[in-house]
């Protein structure tokens, strides 16, 4: 590759948060590889999810799924996003699991199956408001229709604020999926309702459920600031590095990129960057600092399509490595700045950031 700039992963980490997850948490664990592995890269993610520990991996996508298979992972894949009933042929030939939520959904897609079975784990609404059905006549007249073409392999839910210690709505789902489900546990193969929050802030208790899904974690970042605290162990496998391709001092008063938003105010050194927001480094980051060699530089002037500029405190040589997150950048850091979460940020980065596994 000519361009310098680069994700790099580091498998031992996400190795490590698998084993670490592993010895707290008793269910089977799924990895949840969606979104090409909340940005790290599914397939590679996935690889070394199963070698240290995951059983399952989830994604949200048919074409997620699909794009695995096609790497060779045989392992079990669920598909947590709602899929028109053409889907499951398809999804039956390549051995994909997928979610469902409506007794007329499996009437409709029996008609695309030509003689296979299609495996599915129900989903319930107990708070999120997005999919899922949120009644035992609903689920009752799932259980109705489902005949040999297809099997009920799980049921599950999601939470919506089980990174939010004080939330009695983590408490209140609890409650409303065990009232849904009673008496039907053994019906499944698989019960579950915990993401990495969740599962965490479950280990340790006598619960009826025997999977887990552990997205954010798996890659070392933290649910919330609030769970910070449960998740010391966890080690950051992304990194975001280039180069810088051109220095030049500047004397006062001269403009800095778009619109001119920021002026030299004396003698400056100034390094430019090959990263923009058409690689997933937003606009909104102007004036956030990166590492050039254990010094923090701020972003000066605006962020452009595929590149930004610095002050340096000194002059540097072309070339000059540049940290925009790892070591001493904390995606969290950048998260705060831009008021947003660290999902967000790892998933924002384009195919025009290439991923080195490291």
């Amino acid at each position: 590759m000519f361009r310098p700039s680069r994700i790099e992963i580091d498998r031992a980490a996400i190795a490590h948060n698998i084993q670490e997850l592993r010895k707290r948490i008793p269910q089977a664990i799924m990895a949840v590889v969606k979104a090409n592995g909340y940005g790290h890269g599914a397939v590679e993610v996935a690889k070394v999810a199963l070698e240290n520990g995951a059983t399952m991996l989830g994604v949200a996508l048919l074409e997620e799924a699909i794009e695995l298979r096609d790497a060779g992972i045989s392992a079990p894949i669920l598909v947590m996003e709602a899929q028109f009933p053409d889907a499951a042929g398809v999804a039956a030939e390549r051995g994909i699991t997928l979610s469902v939520f409506s007794a007329e959904w499996l009437e409709e897609a029996k008609q695309f199956l030509n003689g296979q079975t299609l495996t599915v784990h129900i989903k319930v609404d107990t708070g999120m408001g997005r999919l899922g059905l949120r009644s035992r006549e609903e689920l009752d007249a799932m259980l109705n229709a489902a005949n040999e073409s297809f099997d009920l392999e799980g049921i599950y839910t999601h939470f919506a604020t089980a990174d939010e210690l004080g939330s009695e709505l983590y408490y209140e789902q609890q409650e409303r999926f065990e009232r849904l489900i009673e008496g039907l546990h053994d019906r499944f193969r698989y019960v579950h309702t915990s993401n990495s929050a969740g599962a965490i802030r479950m280990a340790g208790q006598d619960v009826p459920y025997n999977l887990v899904r552990v997205g954010i974690a798996m890659y070392g970042l933290y649910p919330s600031a609030e769970m910070q605290g449960f998740y010391s162990f966890l080690r950051p496998a992304f990194t975001l590095k280039s180069k810088l391709m051109h220095v030049k001092r500047l004397e006062a008063g001269q403009t800095i990129s778009y619109g001119a938003t920021y002026t030299t105010s004396t003698e400056e050194w100034i390094g430019t960057v090959p990263v923009g927001y058409a690689d997933g480094w937003l606009r909104k980051a102007s004036g956030f600092e990166v590492d050039v060699e254990g010094e923090r530089c701020p972003i000066v002037g605006r962020v452009c399509m595929d590149r930004f500029m610095i002050r340096l405190p000194r002059e540097y040589p072309v070339g000059t490595d540049v940290t925009l997150i790892g070591g001493p950048i904390a995606i969290d850091e950048l998260a705060m700045y831009l008021e947003t979460i660290n999902y967000e940020i790892v998933c924002e980065f384009t195919g025009r950031l290439p991923r080195h596994y490291v």
